[in-house]
């Protein structure tokens, strides 16, 4: 074989790919993990608080005006209607967000229940390996970084 770049043989050892693969990203818990862990799910949840106080008074504005249009209108079943569409549309939304505040007050139970020195898994994150002919494909696309409080301890899997 010739490389069409030039004029190099290509023989099958020095043929490689660079690929793109996710490495598991876990740390360590430690109380300062834990602490902070929980300040960023609280935040979340009063977010969430929020988000929830501010539908529920878009939602009263929205019907406070339709009533007053109301009073005037020529077309009560329209209105009617209208009305059932803002409030469900209020309650669809107020059940999408209190669903994620839901799920953020278990993260926050679960944090609360890790033991110190405990892994768990944070996310993913992306790397880059060269591979070539003859490599173990599984054993190279496997790989994971442990840290605590930030600091990288270990490094697992083909780097």
């Amino acid at each position: 074989m010739v490389n069409v770049e030039g004029n190099l043989p290509m023989n099958e050892e020095n043929k490689n790919l660079l690929l793109k693969r996710q490495i598991n990203l876990k740390v360590i818990v430690t109380e300062r993990w834990k602490e902070e862990a929980q300040q960023q799910l609280q935040s979340q949840i009063n977010n969430y608080d929020q988000q929830l106080q501010q539908l529920e008074e878009q939602g009263q504005n929205a019907i406070a005006q339709l009533q007053q249009q109301a009073s005037t209108s020529k077309d009560p079943q329209g209105q009617q209607q209208q009305l059932k569409s803002i409030q469900s549309q209020v309650n669809q939304e107020k059940g999408k967000v209190t669903e994620q505040k839901n799920q953020a007050l278990q993260q926050l139970q679960q944090i609360q229940s890790l033991e110190e020195g405990q892994e768990v898994r944070q996310g993913q994150m992306d790397s880059f390996i060269r591979v070539q002919v003859g490599d173990n494909l599984v054993e190279k696309m496997n790989a994971e970084v442990v840290i605590k409080d930030g600091i990288i301890q270990e490094i697992r899997g083909e780097v």
